[in-house]
């Protein structure tokens, strides 16, 4: 078939490698000038099975309301205008019980690590450099008190078969020296060794040229201004640039996948949250992190990518607005000096923020709504790049007719 892939971030492209993987022409289209070049840039570069614990959990509520007078909350609600914001807002905390976090964590779990066993076979088939380490990824706390509820909460995960090792102060100076000088603020760790990291947008950008390089069209600068239907199908897309025609059509425009869904009838529970993120030089710096860690005190995630730095931290409530000043970043800056004070040239460092395309229990949006020939690959939040690869490949599977290799319960709608 010739399938039309909407949106060139990692999912998107991701889904037109699998899709002509199978034998399909694709065409891709993308707004920027180039791939991804907006969610998919900035964010932390963690493959991590072992961080996928929903948001919507019983603490979130709590942590919203505190947010509205306090800063720094790692979770961040501001009062808005839009009306889209309090009906998703009310969907969330529909999803905040005990019993839907555990299912919901499950299902992304689910998702996150058969994700990357087909990230390892891309890597394996196209032999992309995108500076990746897979030394694993190192979750530590500050007090002793935090680490015991974290090892418990991460018996979840554990019970599903994420590998985990626990350690202690001593332990996590051992795993990665770089953090010796702050020993003191660590009481230990949980390591999750099979978890990895890598950039994004690097691999993202490499994969889109072994597609054009096989007679794949991307077609970056173009905007799709509209979605033309007949009858139970799309018939055409229609951009700045002409109409696309396919037999198939693939909505992956991230946190924009509402606003084009609506035009055709279909409304997707999906709403921007805004990360902020730090990318710094590593430098003559003589101890940069050897292995990404999380700071989940302070919810900061810090990877190392060669010779930069990628420090992420904060979601805020702020609909589409994507700007920042210098005091949206000086949290995740001290907290990374603090831990790293070697580690990287501070005072070089890039500012960036960008949208997360959530839903209210975390999961993305997959397959068919109302119309036949219109499949949605959407919805990734906060860990888009550790479930695209997988999503890709579902998505490829449901347009060819074929089961997927995992089960779909809980996860098609």
């Amino acid at each position: 078939m010739r399938v039309i892939v909407l949106g060139g971030g990692v999912v998107g492209v991701t889904t037109a490698y699998q899709l002509q993987k199978d034998g399909h022409e694709v065409v891709l289209i993308e707004r920027q000038p180039q791939v991804a070049a907006e969610t998919s840039w900035g964010n932390a570069g963690m493959i991590a099975p072992g961080h996928s614990f929903v948001w919507s959990s019983p603490k979130a509520p709590m942590i919203l309301l505190k947010s509205l007078v306090l800063k720094d909350q790692a979770l961040r609600f501001r009062m808005s205008a839009d009306p889209r914001l309090y009906s998703w807002s009310w969907l969330f905390l529909m999803e905040c019980t005990a019993e839907k976090a555990r299912r919901n964590t499950l299902l992304k779990h689910r998702l996150a690590a058969y994700s990357q066993g087909v990230l390892r076979e891309v890597v394996a088939d196209e032999q992309i450099d995108y500076d990746r380490n897979d030394r694993g990824i190192l979750y530590f706390h500050r007090s002793q008190q935090a680490l015991d509820k974290g090892v418990e909460h991460m018996k979840l995960l554990e019970s599903d078969g994420q590998e985990i090792r626990l350690l202690d102060r001593e332990g996590v100076v051992a795993l990665d020296p770089s953090l010796a000088s702050a020993r003191e603020k660590i009481a230990g760790g949980i390591y999750c060794p099979t978890d990895e990291t890598g950039d994004p947008a690097k691999f993202t950008r490499a994969l889109a040229a072994k597609i054009a390089g096989r007679g794949g069209e991307i077609r970056t600068g173009t905007t799709i201004t509209g979605i033309e239907t007949s009858g139970d199908a799309v018939a055409q897309v229609r951009t700045d640039k002409g109409v696309f025609m396919g037999d198939a059509y693939v909505l992956a425009l991230g946190s924009y996948s509402p606003l084009l869904a609506k035009t055709i009838g279909i409304s997707l529970p999906i709403y921007p949250i805004k990360g902020y993120s730090l990318t710094i030089p590593v430098g003559n710096r003589p101890a940069p992190p050897t292995i990404a860690s999380v700071d989940e005190h302070n919810l900061v995630a810090i990877s190392r990518f060669g010779d930069r730095l990628r420090v992420t931290a904060t979601a805020e409530f702020a609909g589409y607005d994507t700007s920042h000043r210098p005091a949206d970043f000086a949290f995740m800056k001290g907290v990374t000096e603090e831990l790293y004070p070697e580690g990287a040239d501070y005072d070089r460092a890039e500012m960036w923020a960008g949208l997360r395309p959530m839903t209210p229990n975390n999961l993305p949006e997959f397959g068919q709504r109302r119309l036949r020939n219109l499949y949605l690959n959407t919805g990734h939040g906060h860990i888009g790049w550790t479930m695209s690869h997988g999503s890709a490949r579902i998505t490829a599977d449901l347009i060819g007719g074929r089961r997927p290799a995992i089960s779909m319960d809980g996860l098609l709608n």
